[in-house]
């Protein structure tokens, strides 16, 4: 059972990094500096645009507009994070 925590655990993180690494290459779209003509930069975009739009889309129907600012993927990491937090504080002490 602790091994299944702990493989949650790294999955977890490891989307945490997916969606920071979403939001900083849509930023980087949103100023041009990269190319979304260039295949590669495209298929990256969309790859994290399959991985993280399933988990921001139903955030951003709660969410009210706020104009040009998008908040979900915030949103989203704080709810990884208290995850997390109760997987390591109430879940794991009990496995023991």
């Amino acid at each position: 059972m602790r091994a299944i925590l702990d493989v949650i655990l790294i999955a977890l993180q490891l989307y945490v990094w997916i969606v920071i690494i979403s939001a900083i290459f849509s930023w980087l779209i949103a100023f041009n500096v990269v190319n979304t003509r260039n295949q590669f930069v495209s298929m990256v975009g969309e790859a994290l645009w399959r991985l993280t739009e399933p988990a921001l889309r139903p955030i951003r129907r709660f969410m009210p507009n706020l104009g040009g600012i998008d908040i979900s993927p915030v949103i989203l990491l704080l709810l990884i994070f208290l995850i997390q937090r109760i997987i390591f504080l109430y879940i794991y002490p009990a496995v023991f």
